[in-house]
């Protein structure tokens, strides 16, 4: 009976397995392999577009009012009334500061370009003008977070599309886990190679099992990631998360500042000593009639504990409002960012993580394969039968 019971259940979780990875395999793969490039965007954007790293030295030697002084100077060149709205400091040596501008908004209600320019850190020199919408990893970002349709509630399709990941990841160690394993010794040969004659069965088999933790951690944290909102109230059902606040960067910004760049991150090193800023944004245009100071903000981050915190800063005013440290719930938020992500966790996990996106292709091809060997031995067995119940049948 128990038996009986297992192989029900093994088949169950069979057909479970087939038919979701079938099922999704045109949204699995290219979700997939988006996310496993995006892993090492800035690496493969460096050997795709070697100017926007061509950095004289690693060095941020000048103030921040002079990098938004020459990227206002590129942005001349660019229609549509594209202003810069913050800065982006290197986050390792070597690396460019950022510029971030958006167009102007536009009665029309069309989503309006962003554009990123590349700054040398010692002189400030323009290195390259990029259309984020328009470049590669723009596109890979865009596409593996929301399928570019967030009209249509792309976001929530690729939540979904790693529901049906999770559970082809925790259905595929059932179905490895050898049967009747009753020691140690038993699952250990559940790792040999050979424990088919076909070549495809094995390679599914033995990625599938090395991969299927990480795999489940990936679209685990990909699934919070996709349902921000419902995400959220169940992390600050548990911790305590700080409110959330404006995003630097939207909305178009004052067009003239009573404070300078200068004096903002200034104000901010003052309120926040030994921390070392991250970006800077400039203060937005208030909308929908609010009446609130605008601020700048910028992100920090603490030298000693490496925490991110915020500091606002009031234009008029001048005045530092208090630090936004993180609480227990914005860093668990963080961390299952940078698991998904594959970022701030070291090169092994980065490469785990790449290779949950490329090993999923691999799984939708030799999954088919085995599939389609499976239905052409049925029917082959099938006819087999018919025939045989033919020549069995007495004749009329």
């Amino acid at each position: 009976m128990a038996n009986t019971t297992a192989a029900k259940l093994r088949r169950l979780w069979l057909n479970v397995h087939l038919w979701i990875g079938v099922g999704l395999t045109v949204l699995l793969i290219p979700i997939s392999i988006s996310g496993g490039l995006l892993v090492y965007h800035d690496d493969l954007d460096a050997l795709l577009n070697p100017q926007r790293y061509a950095v004289s030295g690693e060095q941020v030697a000048l103030p921040p009012s002079v990098y938004l002084a020459k990227a206002t100077d590129a942005l001349a060149k660019e229609p549509d009334g594209m202003r810069a709205t913050g800065l982006r400091f290197p986050d390792e040596p070597g690396k460019p500061v950022q510029a971030m501008a958006r167009a102007q908004s536009n009665e029309g209600g069309g989503r309006p370009r962003f554009l990123t320019v590349f700054l040398d850190p010692p002189t400030g020199a323009v290195l390259d003008v990029m259309d984020f919408r328009a470049s590669l990893f723009g596109f890979l970002h865009i596409f593996h977070e929301n399928l570019m349709l967030p009209q249509f509630s792309g976001r929530q399709i690729v939540g979904w599309a790693g529901v049906g990941m999770l559970v082809l990841s925790l259905t595929g160690i059932w179905l490895w886990w050898p049967r009747n394993a009753g020691s140690f010794r038993q699952v250990l040969r559940g790792l040999r190679w050979t424990r088919s004659s076909r070549f495809t069965f094995n390679l599914h088999n033995m990625l599938g099992f090395w991969i299927a933790i990480p795999l489940a951690v990936v679209s685990l944290t990909g699934i919070y990631l996709s349902f921000p909102q419902t995400a959220r109230n169940a992390m600050s059902s548990i911790a305590t998360m700080n409110p959330q606040g404006q995003r630097g960067g939207f909305g178009d910004p004052l067009p003239q500042t009573a404070l300078t760049a200068d004096a903002a991150l200034a104000i901010a090193l003052a309120a926040e000593p030994g921390a070392k800023p991250r970006s800077l944004f400039l203060p937005v245009q208030a909308r929908g009639g609010r009446a609130a100071e605008p601020s700048w903000r910028l992100q920090m981050e603490r030298v000693s504990s490496g925490d991110a915190v915020t500091v606002t800063i009031g234009d008029r005013s001048g005045k530092a409002s208090p630090v936004v440290a993180p609480q227990s719930g914005d860093r668990a938020a963080s961390w299952i960012r940078w698991i998904h992500e594959g970022s701030h966790s070291g090169a092994i996990w980065a490469a785990i993580v790449f290779l949950t996106g490329v090993f999923p292709t691999i799984f939708a091809i030799t999954g088919v394969i085995m599939w389609l060997r499976k239905r052409a031995a049925r029917k082959t067995l099938e006819s087999k039968d018919i025939r045989r119940g033919a020549q069995l049948r007495p004749a009329e």
